[in-house]
């Protein structure tokens, strides 16, 4: 009996052993982005974006928890503009403040964690004319910040770009639905 618990421990430490080495070899920042062409000009879309309550209308996030408690505070909209959220387990709880909205081309946000796990990121949607026929822009919605070890670690069985860009996708396919009405 001594010995079959012994090999179940040695297997169990080069498991381990095994998932903190891989852990060590993952980057320690991540960055994940997405763009989608729209038949809309710059300016339609950029309030979409800068105006925190707009983003029932478009973001994956909003519809996942009914009872999810929302605050808005500092500026209407553009730089100042914070959205705090509270949730169920599948939108957790955070908050994002605008740093930055260059109309019509750019918005800087940071963007708080605090449930199920802390993080603290910056998300960034730049707007970029097309030269097609006709009114057209390329939206990017990029998401970047650290990976502190034990982000890593769920790196080893996660893939976060795959699980974050689906997530993106949708919320660009709903905001080019209402950008090209």
């Amino acid at each position: 009996m001594f010995t079959i618990l012994l090999v179940v421990a040695i297997v169990i430490a080069i498991a381990i052993a095994v998932v903190l080495i891989l852990a060590s070899t993952k980057p320690d920042s991540f960055r994940v982005q997405r763009s989608v062409a729209v038949k809309a000009p710059a300016e339609k879309i950029f309030p979409l974006i800068n105006n925190f309550h707009q983003w029932a209308n478009w973001s994956p996030w909003e519809h996942r928890d009914p009872a999810m408690k929302r605050t808005f505070s500092g500026s209407e909209s553009g730089k100042g503009a914070v959205y705090a959220w509270d949730g169920n387990k599948n939108v957790g709880s955070g908050r994002m403040e605008i740093l930055d909205a260059s109309s019509p081309s750019k918005i800087v946000i940071k963007l708080d964690f605090f449930k199920p796990f802390e993080g603290h990121n910056t998300a960034e949607f730049s707007m970029l004319p097309q030269s097609e026929a006709g009114p057209a822009t390329t939206i990017n919605w990029v998401i970047h910040g650290p990976a502190p070890f034990m982000h890593r670690i769920m790196q080893v069985f996660m893939n976060f770009d795959r699980m974050i860009g689906k997530d993106f996708e949708a919320g660009l396919a709903k905001l080019k639905s209402l950008a090209e009405k």
